[in-house]
């Protein structure tokens, strides 16, 4: 599966906990990444500086689900269930 044009969820969603440029401390949950573009592309994908989580983080019908509103609520539901 291909990521969704324009979703953007995976990136405002999750916590990242490992330096992202420009954000040196990651970012929490349900922050927009400073590297999503205003069109909710990764501006750093494929790129070495990508964060391990990011690239590790594949699409699927689960977690993308039929639209934006689902990736988001999918998501958010992960990030509680997984919280330390």
């Amino acid at each position: 599966m291909d990521c969704r044009s324009g979703c953007g969820a995976c990136c405002i969603a999750p916590s990242i906990t490992s330096p992202i440029p420009g954000m040196p401390h990651g970012k929490p949950a349900g922050v927009r990444c400073i590297q999503l573009t205003e069109d909710n592309r990764c501006a750093i994908f494929g790129k070495p500086e990508r964060p391990d989580f990011c690239a590790r983080l594949k699409p699927s019908v689960e977690m993308c689900g039929s639209d934006r509103e689902q990736a988001m609520l999918w998501l958010n539901r992960m990030e509680k269930l997984t919280a330390p």
